[in-house]
């Protein structure tokens, strides 16, 4: 592959580009700070004038990519308005979206083993992604009886962990290979279930 190179003053993302396509294509386990510097077409020594050592440079990789997914958040969000179910099953395709977007920045945030407060910045931008699932929750659950209405955290979660199942399991690698229904349907059914479940989908819906 051809070196890459850079545009003066913009080593540090440079750098980071060429981590992210080597993540995707060996994880983020499978490459050396010598070969991201090769792959961005500086010396190995320019690395460490950004980053101290590889997990930085995937750290750096994760942040930017709970940017990106925070944006896409919000952006399905507000485009769910003014229904708080719309809003909340649209913050689900969007997970969808970005795994096949951006699957480097998904595999440094959700594979790497690089925890999201390796760095404060990390943390923050993580922060704001699961804010934005939260606040949806929050929303949905209000029309269901306190007594029986879960923590809006728990209840983010578990559509979190619903959605990164069927990515996991059904949006990456061969389409259709493990599945007869597409991730977005599947994802989608699987949604409706949990929330018939609370209560706030009727039954025949």
């Amino acid at each position: 592959m051809p070196k890459r190179g850079y545009h003066h003053g913009n080593l540090r993302q440079a750098l980071v580009d060429a981590a992210l396509e080597l993540i995707e294509s060996r994880g983020p386990t499978g490459f050396t700070l010598s070969e991201a510097a090769k792959q961005a077409g500086v010396t190995p020594a320019a690395v460490y004038r950004h980053f101290e050592g590889r997990e930085d440079l995937i750290a750096e990789a994760a942040r930017q990519g709970y940017e990106i997914f925070a944006d896409l958040m919000e952006y399905a969000y507000d485009s769910g308005q003014p229904s708080a179910l719309a809003s909340f099953e649209a913050t689900g395709r969007a997970y969808l979206a970005f795994a096949r977007k951006h699957p480097g920045h998904y595999v440094a945030m959700f594979e790497s083993g690089i925890s999201i407060n390796r760095t404060a910045d990390l943390a923050l931008a993580a922060g704001r992604a699961s804010a934005v699932l939260e606040k949806a929750a929050t929303e949905l659950s209000e029309h269901i009886p306190p007594e029986k209405r879960p923590p809006a955290a728990m209840f983010s979660a578990h559509i979190w962990a619903m959605s990164h199942g069927v990515v996991e399991l059904f949006a990456r690698g061969e389409a259709g290979a493990r599945a007869p229904f597409s991730p977005e349907d599947l994802l989608e059914s699987g949604i409706g279930v949990y929330l018939r479940g609370l209560g706030l989908v009727p039954p025949d819906e």
